[in-house]
Formats: C-alpha cells, sequence, structure tokens
C-alpha cells in the first residue's frame, strides 16, 4: 500500500486543481486602470499588495494542506494517527462544499485502481453474496457444488480462529465446471481475481513436469506457499490436474494442510484455502448418477451420499495416480470432496447461451440447439452426457454465427 513517505506529486497538483481562488486585494483585474494608476501612484499601496498577495498564497497553501490530509485520511486511514495528518482543530478557510464534491470524486477515482479501504487488507473482497448469485446463475447442472462450496469457504472464513486450512478437492469430467469455479473463488474472494497477489495457481504438467526435479519443485512450492501467506492473511492456492502431482510433492503439502496448535500464529489466524482439481473419480460419478436417472431419480434429488462413496472408492483404488495412497488421504486432511456432476444437452444449451451474452453476439434458440447437436453424447447405448461438458462451446459457436 502506498505510504505517505511515497505520495505522488502528480497528486499534489490534482488537490491544488481543487482550490477556488482566493480574493487578493490590489490585483489589476479587480480594480480597473484608474485604480491601478493610483496604486502606482502610492508606493505605500504597493507594499501592502504584496503582504496581501503573500497572505494569500499562505491560506492557499493552508488549504491544500487541509485538502490532503482530508485525501491521505480517507484514503489510508491507518497513517491519519501516524503521520499526523489530521488536522487538530479549523485552519481559518472551511472546506467549501464544490471543494468537498471534487475531494470525493478524486478519492472514488484513486481508489478503483489502488490499495483503498477502511480496514485490513484491501486486497481481499469476500463477496459471498456475489458468489452465491455466480455460483447460482453461471454454473450450470451443478447443484451439489453450488451448495456444497458456498457453505464450506463462507463458514470457514467466518472462523474468528480457524485451527487448519481448508481443502477442497473438486472431482469430474473435464468441462463440468471444477476450473469456472475456482475462478469465481478468486474472483470474488479477491478484488483482483486470479491475478491477486494472495492467489497462486499451479497446472501440474506446467509447473511441475518433470519427476527428475521434484526435490526443487518441493522447494519452490514451499517458498511460493510461505511468501504468500506473508504477504496475505487470507490466500487461495490452486492445483488444477491434481492427480498428475508427484507423491513428493503432495507429501510436501501436508504439513500446511495440519491442524495448528492454537497461538501458533500469533494474535490473527492466517486463513489458506486449498482446491485439488481433479479428473480422478469423474467415471465414478457419471456411473452413479446414470444408474439413479435410470431408477427415475430427478438430478436435482441426488444428494452428497449418493454419489460420495463411488467417488472416494475410485480415488482409493487408482493406480494412475498418487493422490489416493498419499497423506493427504491417509490423514483425512482434505475437507470435503465436491462431486461435479455431467453434464446433459439442456446444460450444454445453458453455456452457449452464456457464451453468446459474455460477448454480446445475437443468438437463436436453433443456434443453441445446433451447438448442443455438435457435442459427443456418452453411453453408445443411451447417449446422455457430454463427454466433454461445456468445454468446446466457445470454439463451436463460429460455426453457427452469421
Amino acid at each position: 500500500m502506498l505510504r505517505s513517505s511515497l505520495r505522488p506529486l502528480w497528486l499534489c497538483v490534482l488537490l491544488l486543481l481543487l482550490l477556488p481562488p482566493p480574493p487578493l486585494a490590489g490585483v489589476l483585474g479587480h480594480r480597473g486602470p484608474a485604480a491601478a494608476r493610483k496604486t502606482a501612484e502610492e508606493p505605500g499601496r504597493a507594499g501592502q499588495a504584496f503582504r496581501d498577495l503573500r497572505e494569500g498564497l499562505r491560506a492557499a497553501g493552508a488549504l491544500s494542506r487541509r485538502y490532503w490530509a482530508l485525501f491521505s485520511c480517507r484514503v489510508w486511514p491507518e497513517t491519519c494517527e501516524q503521520d499526523g495528518a489530521a488536522p487538530a482543530g479549523p485552519l481559518g478557510w472551511s472546506l467549501p462544499l464544490l471543494g468537498q464534491q471534487y475531494l470525493d470524486i478524486l478519492i472514488t477515482w484513486y481508489c478503483s485502481f489502488q490499495d483503498c479501504c477502511d480496514s485490513g487488507d484491501c486486497r481481499i473482497s469476500n463477496n459471498f453474496t456475489g458468489l452465491q448469485a455466480d455460483l447460482s446463475v453461471r454454473l450450470h447442472g451443478q447443484h451439489l457444488a453450488q451448495e456444497l462450496v458456498l457453505a464450506a469457504v463462507k463458514d470457514y472464513l467466518e472462523l474468528p480462529q480457524p485451527d487448519k486450512a481448508l481443502a477442497l478437492s473438486f472431482h469430474g469430467w473435464s468441462g463440468t465446471g471444477k476450473n469456472f469455479v475456482a475462478r469465481m473463488l478468486a474472483e470474488n474472494l479477491y478484488r483482483d481475481g486470479l491475478r491477486s497477489d494472495c492467489v497462486r495457481v499451479f497446472i501440474t504438467m506446467l509447473h511441475f513436469p518433470h519427476p527428475k526435479y521434484v526435490d526443487l519443485y518441493k522447494e519452490q512450492l514451499a517458498d511460493q506457499v510461505r511468501e504468500t501467506q506473508a504477504r496475505c492473511y487470507q490466500t487461495l492456492f490452486v492445483f488444477d490436474e491434481a492427480e498428475k502431482l508427484h507423491p513428493g510433492l503432495l507429501e510436501a503439502l501436508g504439513p500446511h494442510l495440519e491442524r495448528q496448535t492454537p497461538g501458533s500464529h500469533g494474535a490473527e489466524s492466517p486463513r489458506t484455502i486449498f482446491l485439488f482439481l481433479s479428473n480422478l473419480g469423474g467415471n465414478s460419478i457419471n456411473t452413479a448418477v446414470l444408474g439413479l436417472l435410470k431408477a427415475g431419480w430427478s438430478r436435482e434429488a441426488i444428494t452428497t451420499e449418493h454419489v460420495e462413496p463411488h467417488l472416494r472408492a475410485e480415488i482409493l483404488a487408482s493406480t494412475d495416480s498418487g493422490f489416493g495412497h498419499s497423506r493427504l488421504m491417509k490423514e483425512n486432511l482434505i475437507d470435503l470432496f465436491v462431486p461435479f456432476l455431467p453434464l446433459e444437452s439442456r446444460h450444454v444449451r445453458l453455456c452457449a447461451r452464456d457464451a453468446f451474452l459474455s460477448q454480446e453476439l445475437p443468438y437463436t434458440e436453433a443456434a443453441l440447439d445446433e451447438i448442443a447437436r455438435m457435442m459427443v453424447y456418452v453411453p453408445k447405448e443411451g447417449p446422455l452426457f457430454s463427454s466433454q461438458g461445456c468445454k468446446s462451446v466457445a470454439q463451436r459457436m463460429n460455426y453457427v454465427l452469421p
């Protein structure tokens, strides 16, 4: 955050522009040519004019300092007492109403791209209302994720003294919304979303591609977690393709997910959320959902209890991934498994509609139907679920645009 020791010169210039011109005695424009000639004939009056000008400039400087004090106290309230920025009493010149309006406009504009807040870390917004709206309006076909993610994150961040990090594991086929929900969390918990200094995203095959360098990766990962936690009291770490993480990296994350002794972090406990995004378990989820739908269940009546046992079983039985055999699973360090259900044609249509709206493009119901028909559906004996979810919807829009 910008401090008083680094106050930019351009900001002072803007503040000076707020000043109304003070009334100065002896100015030519206010007295006319005749008065000017008279003043030239009276040397004593010239000295008085200079003194009046000097007093006017002093008053202008005092008002400028008052504007700066008000501005800095509004933008950086914690510096008021420490810097003595707030004037103890009136400066003799009251703040004009027009100047106050200009000051409000300047503060609003400045805070639109700088760190301004009443208290705490300005990078953190924790907009739970916005998160609830995004999950209910923008996420399609995932009633379980909508309920579980909102409740888990809100309850955790409202704890006065959390004793461990929150670990959520998202499971489901590609294109069902796992990355989408991770982005929603970042956008509603942090002012700068995924670009926030408090958020770190790791893609396994991009950031940790070579098993022979696992020791180096462990050091780098530990350093980034510590540095981010030191920078922000509330942090978010996202691990995409978590099923491909090397067992050594999974073990290295264990200490960060363990319960901490009370008071080990001082007066304010850090709040850390770990998201693990994985395709592992997607087949079991789909099989369970398909069986329930064939048995006459409605999709919205499916609960976590119907799906989670099958999901856990596939994770533990997997031989292609070390996730199920890691410390995270053995010591129950994952707080919640979030199943993402397979998407049907009606959900693909909604994704297509959102894609058109996001680009402000016109669309027709026939165009949405055509995009939905382009997707591949499984199983073969009764095609129901989109094999790619909504992943390639945006690319298929080009085929139906006029």
